[in-house]
């Protein structure tokens, strides 16, 4: 979240208010041309109802968390984006937006990561010298989602899962932590990509299924029928659990995602609002508690940012294992 973004642009409200409150006073005294009075006052709103200016959005609190068209860089200032419509594929546009982005930057930050480590560890495989040892802690990092995650809740023939285990898992954390940069932002908090996230575990879950159990084992994860049933029950039985079975198939992608999601975002709105009230109030003294809280919520979201990736690649490895081992 860009955190100097909105500080500064809570101050620019905090410091307007108080000058578009005089403008009353000053023009009440005239009262040869009360139309005159009227006028100024008939035309302040103007501005803000364009909804347009670059004022409005700076005074817009979730202008900070929401996708847009415009990449702030304070106090420089913003680039902007292509016009929506500029990149089209077909009936399709493809046109960035600040969340696309940050996107793309999370994957050049995993190949400028993962390259380099990969290539010292085969280094050292084949005897060469590695080089530098930067690579050890993500070696480190990737053993443990093996053999701490992966693993236990997979099972057997776990380990072919545990390349898109890890890759899902520092790409969600390094999308995480660029929200968490002053003039960054967070695609986790856009529920679009946490569903294209979770839409691809779904798919692999689904996939290694079929091919764990093949197509009659599969069917049962659907048609659910209980053992030992009297045969009169089984099509009742059939037609009633059949949905329900769908239905929490269903639920672990929007679990998923939704999750994500307003984990994100929430951390993010609350940070916006202490600093809403620390500005509010116009005093040092009774703003030093906000701004505490503040301080003190930002080191919770570095820790939240580090939790739902976590989470996120535990839940799809436990979906993965209960679908291959049926019992």
């Amino acid at each position: 979240m860009k955190l100097k973004s909105a500080l500064i642009a809570l101050v620019l409200a905090a410091a307007a208010g108080p000058l578009h409150a005089q403008v009353p006073e000053t023009s009440v005294p005239s009262r040869e041309t009360p139309e005159a009075v009227r006028a100024p006052q008939a035309a302040e709103p103007a501005p803000a109802s364009a909804g347009e200016g670059h004022e409005s959005a700076e005074f817009d609190p979730m202008h900070h968390v929401q996708d847009g068209r415009t990449l702030e860089f304070p106090p420089f200032g913003e680039l902007e984006l292509p016009a929506a419509g500029s990149w089209k594929v077909g009936p399709v546009d493809m046109t960035p937006t600040r969340h696309v982005v940050f996107i793309w930057l999370t994957g050049l930050l995993m190949l400028a990561v993962f390259i380099p480590a990969g290539r010292a560890a085969r280094r050292r495989e084949t005897g060469r010298s590695p080089g530098a040892r930067r690579h050890n802690a993500v070696e480190a990092a990737v053993l443990f989602f093996r053999d701490q995650v992966v693993m236990p809740n997979i099972g057997h023939g776990g380990e072919k899962y545990a390349g898109y285990l890890i890759t899902l898992f520092f790409f969600i954390l390094f999308a995480n932590l660029f929200g968490l940069l002053p003039w960054g932002a967070s695609a986790t908090a856009n529920i679009s990509v946490t569903a294209a996230l979770a839409l691809i575990s779904f798919i692999v879950v689904e996939v290694s299924g079929m091919v764990a159990l093949g197509p009659a084992g599969y069917l049962k994860t659907i048609v659910y029928v209980p053992h030992g049933l009297p045969k009169p029950l089984v099509p009742i039985m059939a037609v009633i659990m059949t949905p329900v079975e769908l239905l929490g198939k269903l639920a672990k992608p929007f679990a998923l995602a939704v999750r994500l999601m307003a984990n994100m975002m929430a951390g993010h709105i609350v940070l916006l609002s202490l600093f809403g009230v620390a500005l509010a109030f116009g005093s040092l003294a009774i703003a030093v508690g906000p701004m505490l809280m503040a301080l003190m919520l930002t080191f919770l979201e570095l820790f939240v940012a580090f939790l739902q990736a976590y989470v996120f690649v535990v839940l799809t490895s436990v979906f993965i294992g209960l679908i291959r081992h049926e019992h």
